[in-house]
């Protein structure tokens, strides 16, 4: 069965963006120490028009073949003009108010994710990797099976928790822990048992 892997740069205490959705306070290209990392084991997570620019091979080989995303994390793509920011990979969105999709690789869905995910996860296909946000993540808590942090070297007080959800524990057993030079620490979290 594919797994639901929430990939995602968070803060060292725990935010994923400002509290008007901004993430400006993260690096806009990674040290090259972690870039480097990046590129060779996750670069499905790079958008599609980067892969050029940080010397991709388009498209990306690796475990996913599609993404799931909160509306707050596909708009700011959206207000650029680009429709499908990872053409490379099959994409769904979730939101009560965006129209459908034009793009044959983007669709809006308005449905309950839970329910959406466990269906997408009995599909045959790759992994699916969790893009944002955080109330997003926070309702598929659950339904994640693997936890990837960027942590970041930055405090920043508040903004979007990296999952917005009431008070449930939620426990992940650390498989990895990878630090770079530049203060970033890659962490990699297998679920706990359910």
């Amino acid at each position: 069965m594919r797994k639901l892997v929430y990939y995602v740069a968070s803060t060292l205490d725990g935010f994923i963006a400002a509290p008007d959705g901004s993430y400006d306070f993260f690096p806009l290209v990674p040290e090259p120490d972690v870039l480097a990392h990046l590129t060779a084991e996750w670069p499905q997570t790079f958008p599609t028009f980067a892969h050029a620019q940080f010397g991709i091979e388009s498209p990306p080989t690796g475990r996913f073949d599609a993404l799931v995303m909160g509306r707050g994390t596909y708009e700011p793509a959206l207000k650029l003009g680009v429709a499908s920011p990872y053409a490379h990979l099959r994409q769904y969105v979730f939101s009560r108010s965006l129209p459908p999709s034009d793009d044959p690789q983007v669709e809006i869905v308005n449905a309950d994710p839970a329910a959406f995910v466990r269906e997408l996860k009995r599909q045959p296909g790759g992994d699916i990797w969790l893009c944002g946000g955080g109330q997003l993540a926070g309702q598929l808590l659950d339904e994640v099976d693997e936890l990837v942090v960027k942590l970041n070297p930055v405090v920043v007080g508040s903004g979007i928790p990296l999952a917005d959800r009431g008070f449930a524990p939620h426990r992940f057993t650390l498989v990895e822990a990878r630090p770079f030079d530049s203060g970033t620490v890659l962490l990699r979290y297998a679920a706990g048992a359910r």
